[in-house]
């Protein structure tokens, strides 16, 4: 790959700090790595939308194995939930990328947003009443739930995080092992997903974006793992549910068919 040598450090530098933030933020909430990229890359810097997400999905083949391994290093990991996780979210997952390679799945996202909100503003309210510890229960709707999530991820372009992170803290899951199993149940999703779009579509589109936010999302990834294993339930539960509101309402903002 010629171009490689031929960056400039203030050519990367950009999108180093893109993919450092957005990981920081993926790693310790569970959530918003595709999100804040691709909005960062479109809004921020003006790549063409296509681009973006090309370079988000390929990027997370190498941000969300460091994530794992970090969530792995911290012990973050519910080993039990993971396996729950990862089958159902393998087969939406190929599932969705294999449809948004034949047909437009984008008209769903609108109401997936409004729906992802709503369920923003009850984490907030759960924390808020919950006193300072949240009870923990395990969760019991996760396999139909990775499903649903693995497919809006490819087919929506994002949402595994979101949807399946926020409908297990509902459930009470323990918020330090849910957003720690969510992140490492993510890689081997995206790998799936990746290996889909690339036989369906070919290797298209690669930029200089993708150097850049590798950099750094693997730099970011310990970071985030570290403070989901220090940072009090209570307090996560606020963080996920304001992350969660925010991204839901501007995606719905953008998305929705004014």
């Amino acid at each position: 790959m010629e171009f490689l040598a031929e960056l400039g450090f203030h050519e990367i530098l950009p999108f180093i700090l893109i993919g450092f933030a957005a990981q920081l933020i993926d790693g310790a909430l569970g959530m918003a790595f595709g999100v804040v990229t691709q909005t960062l890359l479109v809004a921020g810097l003006g790549l063409p939308p296509a681009t973006a997400s090309a370079s988000v999905h390929i990027v997370e083949v190498f941000t969300t194995g460091a994530s794992g391994a970090s969530h792995l290093w911290r012990r973050n990991i519910n080993w039990p939930l993971f396996w729950r996780l990862v089958p159902a979210g393998v087969i939406g997952g190929v599932t969705g990328a294999y449809l948004l390679s034949n047909i437009d799945a984008s008209a769903a996202k609108p109401y997936v947003m409004l729906y992802l909100a709503a369920i923003g503003v009850l984490i907030f309210f759960k924390a808020l009443f919950m006193g300072r510890t949240p009870r923990i229960r395990d969760p019991k709707y996760t396999r139909p739930l990775a499903l649903t999530g693995g497919f809006l991820d490819a087919a929506g372009g994002g949402g595994w995080g979101p949807v399946v992170t926020s409908n297990l803290l509902v459930q009470g899951s323990d918020p330090r092992t849910t957003i720690g199993t969510v992140n490492s149940a993510e890689f081997v999703l995206t790998i799936a997903v990746s290996v889909t779009f690339i036989a369906a579509l070919g290797l298209a589109a690669f930029s200089i974006a993708i150097v850049g936010l590798v950099i750094g999302g693997v730099i970011a990834a310990p970071i985030g793992a570290i403070l989901v294993s220090k940072v009090r339930p209570r307090v996560l539960l606020f963080l996920v549910a304001g992350v969660l509101t925010v991204t839901s309402i501007y995606g719905l903002i953008s998305a929705w068919p004014f």
